[in-house]
């Protein structure tokens, strides 16, 4: 933005925007909430009923990536996360689709 610009902007009607509505205005813009989507790979994972090890076999994880995004030491991608939205939603239909 330029200074031409910034100089221009109410900053008042800036700092009135509440978090609430922030966060409406993310959700609303189709190129900004999928990467901040959360998902909860942990959660994902016990649905599946399977351990660590198993689950990042099944569906070709790196059990290293996996504890890193379980421990929250590193988030999945935009790419991983919709991966893993799809394994919450079809974990059957995932695995035989790796197997074929």
């Amino acid at each position: 933005m330029s200074k031409a610009a910034l100089d221009t902007l109410d900053w008042a009607a800036v700092d009135a925007v509440t978090d609430a509505e922030i966060a409406r205005q993310i959700a609303a813009d189709a190129d900004v909430a999928p990467e901040i989507l959360p998902v909860d790979v942990k959660a994902i994972r016990r649905v599946t009923g399977l351990s660590q090890t198993v689950f990042a076999a099944r569906y070709r994880i790196p059990v290293g990536t996996l504890r890193d995004w379980e421990q929250g030491r590193k988030q999945p991608d935009s790419t991983a996360r919709a991966y893993l939205h799809v394994i919450a939603r079809s974990p059957d239909m995932v695995a035989i689709a790796l197997e074929a």
